[in-house]
C-alpha cells in the first residue's frame, strides 16, 4: 500500500511530467519545414541559410526511395536499350518478344527499387533519429547510389578468376 500510495502523491507525478517532458522530442529546429524533393544545394561556400537538411524519418524514407527510383529506372532504361539493340540482325521472329524487354525491365526496377530505396532510407531515418543528427539532402541521392553500384557488382559471377 505504501509503494501505491507514493506513485499517486502529487509531487511524484510532477518529478515524472517533468523528467518525460525533458527527453528532446526532434532534433528540428521550431521553424523547420520538410525541404522540396531534390533540394540539392552546392556543400561548398554555401551561403548561411542554404543548406537543406532532413530531420524526420518519414522524409528520409521518401527522399531515399524517390532518389533510387529514378537511379534505377536511368540504369535500367540503358540496359533495356542495349537489350533490344542486340536484336536488330535477328529477324522477324525476334521482334515479335522483344517489345516485352522494356515491361518486364521497368516492373523488376520498380520492385527492386522499391525493396532496396525502402530498406536503405528506413534503416538511416532510424539511425540519424536515433542520435538526433540532422541529415543533408545528398545522403539519400549517395545512398541510391550505392544502391545501384551493390545491383551492377552483385549481377557480376564473382568465382571465376581473371
Amino acid at each position: 500500500m505504501a509503494v501505491k500510495q507514493v506513485l499517486e502523491h502529487p509531487i511524484s507525478q510532477v518529478l515524472t511530467n517533468i523528467i518525460y517532458s525533458a527527453r528532446l522530442q526532434s532534433a528540428a529546429p521550431l521553424d523547420y519545414a520538410t525541404p522540396s524533393f531534390p533540394s540539392l544545394y552546392w556543400p561548398y561556400k554555401a551561403k548561411p541559410g542554404v543548406a537543406n537538411y532532413l530531420y524526420d524519418t518519414y522524409d528520409i524514407w521518401r527522399f531515399t526511395l524517390l532518389w533510387t527510383l529514378m537511379i534505377y529506372a536511368i540504369c535500367h532504361i540503358v540496359v533495356v536499350v542495349f537489350a533490344v539493340l542486340m536484336q536488330l540482325g535477328k529477324g522477324k521472329k525476334a521482334w515479335k518478344y522483344v517489345w516485352t524487354f522494356p515491361i518486364i525491365y521497368c516492373a523488376i526496377a520498380g520492385v527492386e527499387a522499391l525493396l532496396a530505396g525502402s530498406i536503405v532510407g528506413l534503416i538511416l531515418g532510424a539511425v540519424y533519429n536515433a542520435g538526433y543528427f540532422r541529415m543533408s539532402t545528398w545522403f539519400p541521392f549517395i545512398w541510391a547510389l550505392i544502391n545501384v553500384l551493390v545491383l551492377i557488382t552483385s549481377s557480376f559471377s564473382i568465382e571465376g578468376g581473371l
